[in-house]
């Protein structure tokens, strides 16, 4: 009678114990459940907390900064000699690029003329003007363009002192970043005129500097044109084109997009805007 006793008293802590194992287990299993424990008490003043490894739960799987992979950090600009004339001429592309602008004149009929066409562009900014205009470069993100650094008063660097320099590109970026979304990645010398202080900066600003290859002079009003020729005459794969689209009576530049752009683009030429990727 004793020795039954024990036997069923033996199986029925065996029973318990499958029956908490069990539930231990379904309890794993629930969607969430590494996220309902109790929370821990905190650790003694002084005393390292110990950890333990994390459970994986269908939050932990999601970047913290959307649904996408988890964003770079990207590479440090590296300081250069001399600025970039072209792209690579993956096939027949041409980089047009507006410099001293936005300019509430000249501006929205250089984006309409890109928006007709379903091309983008590049404008190389000035903050003065972009700060007065900051509809503009909002626009200018929307479609699609890119924004480039021109400074903020247009000065001539080589006779400016390092920290002028360095105020004049920063508050540019500040600008662009505040009304276009992102900071400039692109940096040009206002009269093409750049010095190691120029390169130095604008890498610490993460800029790569982008001159030209054809420059249409257009500044000085050789007529309409005269600019369309130097458009068609000089495209070439991967060549950068220099407009303006602000800094004085820009009305032929105007008239002479609205002329070679579709010629370019009938003749094959692919119109785009460069990548950090190309350099």
């Amino acid at each position: 009678m004793q020795k039954d006793q024990l036997l069923t008293r033996r199986r029925a802590l065996l029973a318990g114990a499958v029956t908490l194992s069990a539930a231990g287990v379904a309890a794993a299993l629930a969607p969430g459940a590494g996220n309902r424990g109790a929370p821990a008490s905190p650790p003694a003043a002084g005393a390292p907390a110990a950890r333990r490894p994390l459970r994986p739960s269908e939050y932990r799987l999601r970047p913290l900064t959307g649904y996408g992979p988890p964003r770079t950090v990207p590479g440090r600009t590296p300081v250069r000699e001399e600025p970039l004339l072209k792209v690579p001429d993956n096939g027949r592309t041409v980089v047009l690029t507006f410099d001293d602008g936005p300019d509430p004149r000249y501006t929205p009929d250089i984006l309409d003329t890109l928006a007709r066409h379903e091309v983008r562009a590049m404008f190389f900014v000035c903050g003065e003007m972009a700060h007065y205009n900051p509809d503009l470069l909002a626009r200018m993100a929307d479609e699609g363009h890119v924004v480039g650094n021109h400074t903020w008063s247009h000065p001539l660097l080589t006779s400016l002192r390092r920290r002028t320099i360095r105020s004049e590109m920063e508050r540019t970026s500040d600008v662009v970043e505040r009304h276009h979304g992102t900071r400039p990645e692109w940096f040009r010398a206002p009269y093409g005129a750049w010095n190691r202080a120029a390169f130095e900066l604008g890498a610490e600003l993460g800029m790569e500097p982008l001159a030209w290859t054809v420059d249409t002079l257009d500044w000085t009003e050789p007529g309409t044109r005269t600019i369309v020729g130097r458009v068609e005459d000089g495209a070439a794969p991967g060549v950068v084109v220099l407009s303006h689209d602000a800094g004085g009576d820009r009305s032929q530049s105007v008239k002479a997009l609205r002329s070679y752009l579709p010629h370019l683009l009938d003749s094959g030429y692919h119109v785009t805007v460069p990548r950090r990727e190309y350099v």
